[in-house]
């Protein structure tokens, strides 16, 4: 397996005009490409990165997210002058917050653990490379999350 550098930080990123900016400042928890015809409709693209953190981890330092319950058990966190989802959460995970990864100001470090739920991913997409994948989802993310810790080192 590759191993990569840890990125520095705390990490920074935050949503597409500025009125929302957040901090994460412990390693992310892992690293996924979710490929389900949900995360593509709601990003806009072929597939969402998620990058799962330690709620303590997560700060918000400007601005002040709007909520959506996107269903019975989780809500979406986005920007209410841009649209731009941030963050999601769920009512069964209160210690971790799902960051939207592409709202980073830096993504050049990310590499995924795995994809989810490739059954549906576009028929032109190439999933090279070290991640797993699954066609639906993993009953457990212990696995995708060891790979994940296994990839990178701090110097």
């Amino acid at each position: 397996m590759t191993v990569f550098k840890r990125p520095a930080f705390p990490l920074a990123g935050g949503c597409a005009c500025g009125a929302i900016r957040y901090e994460v400042i412990a390693m992310p928890l892992l690293l996924y490409a979710c490929h389900c015809t949900d995360c593509q409709r709601r990003s806009g693209s072929s597939f969402s990165l998620n990058m799962p953190v330690a709620t303590k981890a997560l700060s918000i330092i400007k601005g002040a997210p709007k909520g959506w319950r996107s269903s019975s058990t989780t809500t979406s966190w986005f920007c209410g002058d841009c649209g731009c989802r941030i963050y999601g959460e769920r009512d069964e995970r209160p210690d971790a917050m799902t960051v939207r990864a592409g709202t980073l100001d830096d993504t050049t470090w990310l590499r995924p653990a795995a994809h989810i739920f490739t059954r549906s991913a576009q028929p032109w997409e190439n999933l090279a490379g070290e991640a797993a994948c699954f066609e639906t989802t993993p009953g457990n993310f212990a696995e995708a999350a060891q790979a994940w810790r296994a990839m990178w080192v701090d110097d």
